[in-house]
Formats: structure tokens, sequence, C-alpha cells
């Protein structure tokens, strides 16, 4: 068989860009198609990246050489730390991107990457055997072959737009619905799910009274999501977004119309986001609160158009036009666009295994919103490792599977293709057990050799990778052996943090484990102690690391107890469905995710650690019989 490409990548949003773009910087002859090749990286919802959770996978995005960090720090409309006032654990970067300019600067380097060809085309079928995928069948009847395929597409696999009672089967922002390939899967024997998203209305910038609400600057400071940038934007730069609140006759207007409300009319079929539900969801499921917050941003540079978060919806036209105008500040506001929910069709992500490759079809990969995911940077995430294990596959290595403690890529994957789900899929900081290891200011720590290895991380960003780990490496021992003596300015500055009656004899790592003492307080008081080669991330990430190195050390002990199970591999031949001793639930879950290990089989819903009792036991037997 001639293949034209090593790798054909269909999709053009954040899944399909690091796909494709990390098969091409790896190497291979890589095709990406899409249905609009000035929608690439588009943001039909809210343009902005980062977020709880979703910051540290834009940072571990980039650790491993992929590429949505650089782009979201090329000229952001605004950014910030999230979380400040918590732990270490929780903290991230989020950035209000440009609707516009996002997109263009992604296209630009797109268009340009060497081994990397863009097609516009809609895909329609696949061309296989009865085990193996050998590339796609485009709408025109053509067919391109490749060794590996890629599906990332997104929202568009059989969407439908819902205002109101009005139902059009177009994709978001009225770009064309993808048809064909949805039911093509389902008579793979693939099983597909349908979802639903949704977005509120577009204002007129200047038709709003932002003196009725509170200001939500950016943020000063050495701020980037991508360790190789080195451009900060500073806080006169970055554009102001605005905090206001629904009224009581906002909740009044919707309880009034749920019945016209699409999703409350029983015309939405597909589930929606439990964690970014729609304003008539928030007002039914929470009824005992009397507002929301919401937020007006700005879209872009480029246009006049305002993004109302926190009110999406699917009410009709009339509706809708009552809700915003009951709003402080928007009395007399000019809505450019009015909102929508989507639906589309997705495949259960118990199909895949832990690297994103269908366990019925061997070289067909699937990562995205296509897989039940919510998110641009949950889509970039998991497109990224599609994209790295298509081609570790293609060059006969071992696949990439990140471990729980190692990244919540790692998280969001084993979540996924362990316990599957039933509605769109949003990474939270509380779904990881091991927030501390999982930090924004360590991805490069965590990841970056792993993404030398698998030779997508280049020599200048090896080389700036190991400058700063020496640096803080050299930091941290001058801190752990310098002791600090009892002078007055560090007694009075240890008094006025609760720390009275100081005589010395600590080091300086032995005192910033101290609540409220901080290492940027005490260096000004230890001159002339220098930490040279230290950027912003360096220091945070320095003192991070001694002041929680306790529970940081518990849970590296927790995470390598449980590892002793991950490392018990359970053999493809197994069949559950006649395994003596497990429960009948047991053995259909475990029939239906087949793990690769004990580790992933204990995470399994439904099944209890009696199961894994019986199981580990058989494969002992197993193992003395092979023997």
């Amino acid at each position: 068989m001639t293949y034209s490409y090593d790798l054909i990548v269909v999709g053009g949003g954040h899944a399909g860009i690091e796909a494709a773009l990390a098969s091409a910087h790896m190497g291979k002859k890589t095709l990406l198609l899409t249905l609009d090749i000035k929608k690439i990286a588009n943001m039909p919802c809210n343009p902005n990246i980062g977020g709880s959770a979703k910051g540290i996978v834009v940072r571990e995005i980039d650790a491993l050489g992929g590429m949505m960090g650089i782009f979201a720090d090329h000229d952001p409309l605004q950014i910030k730390i999230l979380n400040t006032g918590k732990g270490p654990g929780v903290r991230c970067l989020r950035a209000q991107e440009d609707k516009i300019g996002y997109p263009r600067y992604v296209q630009s380097v797109v268009l340009n990457t060497p081994n990397l060809t863009v097609k516009e085309a809609m895909v329609v079928s696949l061309v296989h055997d009865d085990k193996k995928v050998y590339g796609v069948r485009l709408e025109n009847g053509e067919e391109i072959l490749a060794k590996i395929t890629i599906l990332t597409t997104g929202t568009y696999m059989e969407s439908t737009i819902l205002v109101g009672h009005t139902v059009k089967e177009i994709g978001p922002e009225g770009d064309r619905s993808s048809k064909g390939l949805s039911p093509y899967l389902a008579k793979m024997g693939l099983k597909i799910f349908r979802l639903k998203t949704g977005t509120p209305a577009r204002l007129q910038r200047d038709s709003i009274d932002y003196s009725v609400m509170e200001e939500e600057p950016g943020m000063e400071g050495y701020l980037n999501f991508s360790y190789m940038s080195d451009r900060y934007h500073k806080l006169d730069e970055q554009v102001l977004c605005h905090l206001l609140y629904t009224t009581p006759k906002t909740h009044a207007i919707i309880n009034k119309h749920l019945g016209d409300s699409a999703m409350y009319s029983g015309f939405v079929k597909g589930t929606g986001a439990r964690y970014c539900p729609s304003i008539e969801d928030k007002i039914v499921r929470f009824s005992d609160k009397e507002r929301h917050q919401l937020f007006i941003e700005p879209e872009s540079r480029y246009t006049d158009s305002m993004y109302l978060q926190g009110l999406s919806t699917s009410m009709p036209v009339h509706v809708q036009e009552k809700m915003i105008r009951s709003l402080k500040g928007l009395e007399n506001v000019v809505i450019l666009k009015y909102g929508y929910a989507i639906e589309y069709d997705a495949i259960d992500p118990l199909e895949l295994k832990p690297t994103l490759e269908l366990k019925k079809w061997e070289n067909l990969y699937c990562a995205g919103q296509i897989i039940g995911t919510s998110g641009y940077e949950e889509a970039a995430g998991l497109g990224l490792i599609a994209g790295i294990n298509a081609v570790l596959k293609l060059d006969n290595k071992d696949p990439l599977i990140l471990k729980r403690d190692e990244a919540y890529i790692g998280v969001m994957i084993d979540d996924l293709v362990t316990k599957g789900t039933e509605e769109p899929y949003r990474l939270l900081s509380s779904r990881s057990e091991y927030r501390l290891l999982l930090r924004h200011d360590n991805a490069d720590a965590r990841l970056t050799e792993i993404g030398r290895k698998v030779g997508l991380v280049k020599d200048d960003r090896w080389e700036r990778y190991i400058k700063s780990q020496k640096a803080i490496a050299a930091a941290k021992a001058i801190l752990e052996s310098t002791q600090v003596g009892a002078k007055t300015p560090i007694v009075e500055y240890l008094e006025s943090v609760g720390y009275p009656n100081y005589n010395g004899g600590l080091t300086v790592a032995e005192l910033i484990k101290r609540p409220h003492v901080t290492l940027e307080d005490l260096l000004p008081l230890l001159s002339p102690l220098a930490l040279e080669g230290l950027d912003y991330n360096d220091f945070f990430q320095l003192e991070t690391d001694i002041k929680y190195e306790g529970y940081i050390n518990k849970q590296r002990q927790e995470a390598k107890r449980l590892k002793k199970l991950e490392e018990v591999k359970i053999p493809t031949s197994i069949t559950y469905e006649n395994l003596d001793g497990l429960r009948i639930e047991a053995r259909q879950r475990l029939a239906k995710v087949k793990p690769l290990t004990i580790g992933q089989a204990k995470r399994i819903s439904g099944v209890n650690p009696n199961d894994i009792i019986i199981l580990m036991t058989y494969l002992r037997r197993y193992s003395e019989n092979e023997k």
C-alpha cells in the first residue's frame, strides 16, 4: 500500500493543531484537514486560555514541547494569576486572548511549518479493513492514505444549534456541520453519544455602562505560560474586564420562560457540562442563590464585541433581550450576537487506550471534544499526546503514558479512559490527588526531560531548562547552608509575622518553612546573600519546594506506593467474563475498559477492593502457568 502521508489529522481546532504540529516537529509528513483554514484555532466560546487546572495544562503542554503556551503569550488582552490567596497547588495563569489575533498568529505558524500540509476538506468516512485504518475518504469521494489517522473534530460532528424552539443543522458560529463521519464511526462499532455545550450573547462595547460594575484588572509581573517566552505584558498594556451580577428581575424572567428554553422544553438531547451550565440551569439548580456572578470581557482589539461570561443560554432571542437588559449597566445595551446551545456527537472515551488509540481499530487515534472533553486546553493537551504517541508508534518506540502524579494531562486521560464520562469533561484541580506535585511553577521540572526524550524539546529549550534547574539547585544549597543570626532587622521581621524572641541558629530554608515567612521578605535582610540566575518562576518554584517540602515528600511517597500497582501488568489476553469469583458488574466493567495494570483496574468505577484481590490472585496463577 502506498501512503501519501505518515499521519493525517482531521480537524483544525486546538487538539488538531497540537497533534499536527507535534507530528511535523517530530519529522513526519503530516496532513491537517479542516473545513475552513480561516477557522484554524477558532475560539467560538470565550477567547480565554488557562484558569483553574487548565492553566497548569498549558504549562505542561509547553514543557513537553507543545505550542499552546507560546501562542497564548503572543499578544494577550489581559493576564493574571488566579487563586493567589490559596496554596501553590491550585495557583494558575489565566489570559484573555484576542479572538482575532490568536487564531491569526496560530495560522501563520501552522501554514509555515515544515512537514505540514493543510487542506480544506470534509471527511465523511475512513479507509480500513477489518482491524486497521489506512486513511480517510472525503466528501468528494477522494481517498487519502496515511499510516495513522487522528480524529479531532471538536463539536462539529452532526452538530445542531438550538435557540429556543429553533433547531438548525450547523456548527459553531454558523459554520458547516460535519456530516457523515459520525454515523460511519457508529457502523464501525464505536459507541457514539450526544453532548451539549453553549455560549452567551456578545455585546457592543460602547453601549455598556461600566460605571456601575466592578473593575477586574489584569496583573503586573513576569507572567507567561511558556518557559520560552521573554516578553512580559505590563499592566497599562492590558485591558480591563468587569464584574456584575444577575438581579431578582433576571431570575424572574428566566423562571417565567423556562418552557421557552431549548434545554427545558425537550429540544436538547445531549448532556451539558455540569461545571459550565447555562444560566437557566444555574437558576433551577441553585434556586437558593440570590445572584450569580457575570463578567464582561473583551473579545478582541479589532472588534467592539464584548463577551458576557456566565450567561450562556438557549433561550429565544426575545427572552435573551429581556434577561440581558435586566442587568445593571446593560439596560440600553446593543446585542451583537445572541447566545445558543450546540449539540454534537462524540465517541465514548472508554473506547480508547491510554495512548488515545482506539481499542477496536489500530492506527486510529482521537483527541479533544470528540472524546467527551470541554475546553481549549483539555483539547490541546489530548491532541499533543495523540500526536506524540502516533509518531512513537510509527517509530516502533514505547508510547508516552503520563501518570497521575506526573501531569494533569495524565490525570485527564486516565479519568477518560478508565472512568469514562457522560457529560463534557472539564479538568478541575480537585480531580488530582497530587496537587502539590502538579503545580504550575514546576511543569518544566516534571516534563521537559520527557519532551526531550520523545524528540519535541529542541536544543534551545533544553539548554534554558538545564540552566534554570542548575540555578534552582545552587540557590537551594545556599539557603539550606546559610544560618540566620539574631540581627535586629531579622528579629523584628520575625516578630511582625508571629515569631517573637528569635535567638538565631536556623538556616534560611528552615525559616521559610514557617507560615507567613517568605523568601522575598528575608532576602533584603540577608545582604549580601545573592541567588543568581533565578527568574520569577524559578524563585517561586524554589520557595515552594522548600516551604512545602514535608507535604510534597508525603505525596511523593504515596505516589511511589501506588506505583507498585501500576507496575503489575494485566495481559491483554485475559477474558473477564468467565473469571470465577468476580462480581458480574466488575466483570462487565473490566471487560469494557480492558485495564493495562492493576492500578488502572483499581480506579474503574464499579470495581471494589475485593474484586482487585481476586484479580491479583488470578494473575499470580496465570503467571505461574505461563512459566
